[in-house]
């Protein structure tokens, strides 16, 4: 799946004009924060309920009807929002979030879904249809490109890059509604009273999804308002917070496969130590490679005209800004399902809240005048505090990773640092990088195996033995 959404960010950058690419950045950008309101917190309290009954029918029927309601409110609220913004007037981004909406709304919908089979531990029907989505999309985008689009700055191919997002989304949505019909078909039908508690016992996560938002995606929103140039600014921005995304996603994906597990006890004595190595292991290679090797992502990925000059940054500035928060982001996510899966929000709430009004305030000061920069600055900033706040609540964590372990996993990034440090000045085309990143998966499956870490990564080994 990274190829192919490597592959979708390359046609865009090849298909569009600069401006273009910004507002096509910038409409994706403004619905990911209102997708993330859309949620509402529910996915992982419906994960958790599902869980624990039999006859989940009634749990799933419920939620499809909430989701349909949280989507139309947050994702329609967006659009109409969008069109009513003076900043936004006579820009491409009104249409342009219009048609990028059917993404977060078919994804989010395709979503209750896939609390089915997580419960069930059929993930290969999920597997099936992203990969899908990814292959539907792509072959379009290639169809335009084969067709001669380059740079474009005509408006009807800026609408059909976006169109073309909103059709792989339906298949999404579609193989997963009849997938899930054959495993567990959902009871239509709902009562007020049956949405009652899952709006309960959600609302103090849904705050904790809100702050999540402002400090990950309100950002390329924020500089769309906020900075007359946002069509360049996020042309750069919004390709390395793609990358960034992608590295998000990771930590995120695991711990919702192991959610359902996290119900206390000796398996959470195993099971959260094995997952806080994988994500320290995944968070470290991704924020080197980013940090170290970020011109030739970007030039692989993008062009030269979107890379950073002696007087000017560029998309790959941006990526090394960000690269220290990929790292960062995995510890605050392994936090915050620990505390999710304990039922204590209280705390979470509190620090999450911190880190939002540090990101809001920060950005409403730096963006106007450093633009990204700002942005980016504010993105470290702000993971720094939460970690800082965060991680005393898995303090228990200290008893439970043998110190040989945490010794390799230095080893690990001091060798893969060399060895990204040494290979970046032989990286000067975009077929080299392609090169360079199999060389780079290559000696991290290396490293893993001499230093043995998987078997603490796969669970075949005790990783901690004291309580939790």
């Amino acid at each position: 799946m990274a190829v192919l959404s490597i592959l979708m960010v390359k046609f865009v950058a090849v298909g569009l004009s600069r401006d273009l690419v910004g507002a096509y950045n910038s409409a994706y950008g403004y619905l990911q924060f209102f997708g993330i309101l859309a949620d509402f917190g529910l996915y992982a309290v419906v994960v958790r309920e599902m869980s624990r009954v039999e006859d989940a029918r009634h749990i799933l029927g419920t939620f499809f009807h909430i989701r349909l309601l949280t989507v139309f409110i947050a994702i329609g609220g967006a659009v109409l929002l969008a069109w009513f913004l003076p900043q936004w007037e006579g820009t491409p981004l009104p249409i342009g979030v219009t048609l990028a909406a059917l993404v977060p709304a078919f994804t989010l919908l395709a979503g209750v879904f896939r609390v089915v089979f997580q419960v069930h531990y059929r993930m290969h029907s999920v597997f099936i249809a992203e990969v899908g989505q990814r292959v539907i999309t792509v072959v379009l985008l290639g169809a335009l490109i084969l067709l001669g689009v380059r740079e474009s700055a005509n408006m009807i191919h800026y609408e059909l890059f976006l169109m073309f997002g909103g059709v792989g989304a339906g298949f999404l949505f579609l193989f997963s509604l009849l997938s899930v019909q054959r495993l567990l078909p959902y009871r239509d039908g709902v009562s007020s009273l049956s949405m009652w508690p899952f709006f309960r016992a959600a609302f103090p996560y849904s705050i904790a999804y809100l702050c999540i938002a402002i400090y990950r995606q309100l950002d390329v929103t924020l500089i769309a308002l906020l900075r007359p140039d946002f069509q360049v600014q996020n042309a750069y921005y919004g390709f390395a917070l793609r990358i960034a995304d992608m590295a998000y996603l990771v930590p995120t994906f695991l711990l919702n496969a192991a959610l359902p597990r996290l119900r206390g006890g000796s398996a959470d004595r195993q099971l959260l130590p094995r997952l806080f190595f994988a994500l320290l292991v995944f968070g470290t290679t991704a924020a080197l490679v980013a940090g170290l090797w970020a011109t030739p992502i970007m030039r692989l990925l993008t062009s030269e005209a979107y890379l950073g000059t002696g007087t000017t940054p560029g998309a790959d500035s941006a990526l090394m800004l960000l690269a220290l928060p990929m790292f960062l982001n995995s510890l605050i996510l392994f936090c915050f399902y620990v505390l999710l899966s304990s039922n204590t929000w209280r705390p979470l709430l509190s620090i999450l809240l911190i880190g939002a009004l540090l990101s809001l305030t920060g950005n409403l000061l730096l963006i106007p005048k450093y633009g990204f920069i700002g942005a980016g600055a504010v993105s470290i900033g702000t993971h720094i505090i939460l970690c800082i706040l965060l991680l005393p609540s898995v303090h228990w964590l200290g008893s439970n990773l043998p110190w040989t372990l945490i010794l390799r996993w230095i080893l690990f990034t001091v060798i893969l640092a060399l060895f990204l440090i040494l290979g970046r000045p032989f990286l000067v085309t975009p077929f080299h990088s392609i090169i360079g990143a199999l060389g780079c998966g290559g000696v991290v499956w290396i490293l893993i195996e001499v230093l043995g870490m998987r078997k603490a990564l796969l669970g075949n080994c005790t990783v901690g033995a004291s309580a939790v």
